[in-house]
């Protein structure tokens, strides 16, 4: 592991076999970005991250992995978007995608295979999300591949809910000359979701079990009631396709999901998102765990280039 001078702070740099990856683990357990070097030399980006003129732009950057807790996407409380109505029936503010990505951690571990980060929660996450609990990120890198856990300690007296995810930017396309048009992307899903205006879930497109990357139908689209738990990204016949796994067992829980997302045809990425439930989980109740009291969850997530 080495310190890397980045925009005034310093971020941390890990070579791992061919593989490099970058981290800020104190802002929100950033990682952002992970490029392979080929024995030719050339190089090879898996993780998007753009140039920032300064970090004020960090937390919204398109790149890397946002990690996202304690709720994916956009929560609602009867009609209201970014509120959500705690179990004794308050209703608080929840940012889009939580309060993990833009919130501060304290680097708790460090070595030359990855770091663990514990989120410090300051006053918006208090008014948001007001239980006593520890939420940790934990990085394992690989030479072609990492691993993210994400755990939640219930430190008090009643159930805690959460539904977290992941918002990886892989590069796209990945080698010169290609267009978006000559990758694919594979799902196992029996069914697709959308969330419309008033956070609700609906009927999502039908779509193959595998598609075309440029099929506009894939954006914001959820992908659920999974029969495995590989979303496999890359060039149909073509080395070095993503495999990105959700959850530690062959077939995740039902309402686990796959998120697939973009900006635009031409963006230099494309969003394959492992979350542990559909966005809205707290109202829809669709995909939402609860930690008893004095008792310990973790979500697992892992990719491999090949």
């Amino acid at each position: 592991m080495e310190d890397v001078p980045y925009l005034g702070e310093t971020l941390r740099r890990w070579r791992v076999g061919p593989s490099t990856f970058l981290a800020l683990p104190e802002r929100g357990a950033r990682l952002m970005h992970w490029n392979i070097t080929h024995g030719d030399g050339t190089v090879r980006d898996v993780l998007h991250w753009p140039e920032l003129p300064s970090l004020a732009d960090f937390t919204k950057a398109r790149g890397g992995n946002p990690i996202l807790f304690p709720f994916c996407a956009r929560s609602f409380d009867r009609g209201a978007i970014h509120r959500w109505r705690t179990p004794d029936g308050v209703s608080r503010p929840m940012p889009m995608h939580g309060l993990a990505r833009q919130g501060v951690f304290r680097l708790t571990h460090a070595n030359d295979r990855g770091f663990t980060a514990v989120f410090v929660p300051g006053d918006e996450a208090r008014a948001a999300y007001p239980f006593d609990y520890e939420f940790s990120v934990t990085y394992r890198f690989e030479p072609l591949g990492l691993a993210c856990e994400c755990t939640l300690d219930n430190l008090g007296k009643s159930p805690l809910p959460w539904c977290a995810g992941h918002h990886f930017y892989f590069a796209v396309p990945w080698h010169d000359g290609a267009v978006r048009d000559d990758y694919a992307i594979r799902i196992p899903a029996a069914r697709r979701l959308r969330q419309d205006a008033a956070g609700q879930l609906v009927a999502g497109p039908p779509l193959a079990l595998e598609e075309n990357l440029a099929n506009p139908a894939l954006v914001d689209t959820l992908h659920t009631a999974l029969q495995g738990h590989e979303a496999v990204l890359g060039e149909e016949h073509g080395p070095g396709r993503v495999i990105v796994r959700l959850g530690e067992t062959a077939v995740p829980p039902p309402e686990a999901t796959f998120v697939t997302w973009t900006v635009a045809d031409d963006s230099p990425f494309y969003c394959v998102e492992p979350w542990m439930g559909p966005p809205n989980a707290p109202e829809t109740k669709v995909g939402l765990h609860w930690v008893p009291p004095g008792k310990t969850q973790r979500f697992a997530v892992s990719i491999t280039v090949r």
